[in-house]
């Protein structure tokens, strides 16, 4: 697996470390060459010079292979341009890109990105999204520790109940969207192969909920 991160500040550099550890090929952009002096020595990436946009920078570090992207820079334009220059131009299946102004938030949903924020949660929140694909998180509230999250029904659990999915405090079925239609499901419903079901899901109940959706 290939993740090219885009800024190598805190964020950047503590994720792309977290990555390399767990044996993802990671490449590193950023416009000064001394940011890459927050890596460590035994970092495992590459590293690239440049700015993260730039198509010629992205194809340096392998972009048009790449499975993932973040784009984690000190400004929220750069990120929002080189997510949507790698969601479009070089149609990387995963990208997110970090947020400081909540203002840009509703901007950052209509064009189709995923945002991250808080560098205390930062880098778990980022390999979750880049790294595990059967979840997507639509909105993060307060600082992290409770998420909306949507996920497509495993077969194994057409026929089950939302009841059986919910866990109180840590899982709560919100709604269901089954052929174009969404619903807000009683304990009582039943999935239905292709339902997209949409959860809040407090940090403390990550692990259970793909225990339940049998993805680990």
């Amino acid at each position: 697996m290939r993740i090219v991160v885009i800024g190598c500040g805190r964020l950047g550099a503590g994720l792309a470390e977290a990555l390399s550890r767990r044996g993802v090929e990671v490449v590193v952009v950023d416009r000064e060459a001394s940011a890459f002096d927050r890596l460590s020595p035994t970092f495992g990436g590459r590293t690239v010079t440049g700015v993260g946009f730039d198509r010629e920078v992205l194809l340096q570090a392998g972009i048009e292979q790449a499975d993932a992207l973040a784009a984690v820079t000190a400004s929220d334009e750069v990120n929002v341009v080189t997510a949507r220059v790698a969601r479009i131009l070089f149609r990387v299946p995963r990208v997110a890109a970090r947020l400081f102004d909540p203002g840009n938030e509703e901007v950052y949903r209509r064009l189709g990105l995923t945002t991250i924020s808080h560098v205390t949660w930062g880098v778990s929140r980022l390999i979750e999204l880049l790294c595990y694909s059967p979840l997507q998180t639509v909105k993060s509230l307060g600082s992290g520790e409770v998420e909306l999250v949507e996920v497509e029904l495993p077969l194994l659990l057409a026929g089950r109940s939302v009841r059986e999915l919910s866990v109180p405090g840590e899982i709560q079925v919100v709604a269901l969207t089954r052929q174009g239609r969404t619903l807000i499901p009683t304990p009582g419903s039943e999935f239905r192969a292709g339902d997209l079901l949409h959860l809040a899901l407090h940090s403390s109940g990550s692990g259970r909920l793909k225990e339940l959706l049998g993805l680990q």
